[in-house]
């Protein structure tokens, strides 16, 4: 039994490293591209199959932010950022629950002389370059509503404010905080998914038939908790975000 924390490279493309964990992001986009297209590939006023499915989910995760924001305006700005994280990390979580991941591959010889298995397919969010990334892309998407809500100057204060030593310390904690957002987002997401992973890999070993469904049931569990709690905290430090800053 071979476990690595860092994806594994499968192929190179113009010089540049392919590792499993991209290729199952790759994979995962167009499962949501592919989805999406054939849900309103044929409109009707009244959905059936998958245009229902899709209608449902669209629709929840629409009502789950405007009941956090409580305004229609911030939700029709907050939620194609929220929807596209809850959406790729749940998909990407489940996706990574499927035969084949972490199974199928080929043999590579390592340090030592003996062989490992290097997987074609990894659960994109078992990899830290992949959370880091959507992490990043939370942040910065928080800082976008924040300005385009109270202007660039304005919103520039929360951070950089010199009208007195104690703004000015609250404007590094700030700093500091957003920081802290990026690696705590990362590392909690990248964290539950390794995890499950790793267990994953050693009850199917140990006992390879009956013993790990009810694993496979609580990384389910696990997948959708992690989706949510990170679109979540995305929608709640956005809807601070647009807020004047005397308000929180």
């Amino acid at each position: 039994m071979h476990i690595s924390i860092a994806a594994e490279t499968v192929t190179h493309f113009l010089g540049l490293p392919i590792s499993n964990s991209l290729v199952a992001s790759f994979l995962t986009t167009i499962v949501l591209v592919s989805i999406s297209y054939f849900a309103t590939k044929n409109l009707k006023e009244v959905p059936k199959g998958i245009q229902n499915v899709f209608e449902m989910i669209i629709e929840s995760l629409y009502n789950m932010i405007q009941d956090v924001t409580d305004d229609k305006k911030k939700t029709h700005n907050f939620f194609p950022v929220v929807a596209t994280i809850f959406l790729f990390v749940i998909v990407s979580n489940w996706m990574g629950l499927l035969p084949g991941f972490a199974t199928i591959g080929f043999y590579e010889e390592v340090e030592g002389g003996h062989e490992v298995l290097v997987s074609f397919l990894r659960s994109a969010n078992s990899d830290l370059n992949t959370t880091i990334a959507i992490a990043v892309i939370s942040v910065m998407s928080t800082q976008i509503m924040g300005i385009a809500a109270l202007g660039f100057m304005k919103y520039s204060k929360k951070f950089l404010n010199f009208s007195s030593p104690i703004t000015f310390f609250i404007g590094i904690l700030e700093i500091v905080s957003e920081v802290a957002k990026m690696i705590s987002f990362s590392f909690r997401l990248f964290g539950n998914i390794f995890a499950g992973e790793v267990l994953l890999t050693v009850i199917m070993t140990i006992a390879p038939f009956i013993a790990p469904l009810p694993f496979m049931a609580m990384e389910l569990f696990v997948g959708f908790i992690q989706a949510l709690v990170f679109a979540m905290l995305t929608l709640v430090f956005m809807n601070m975000a647009v807020m004047p800053h005397e308000e929180h």
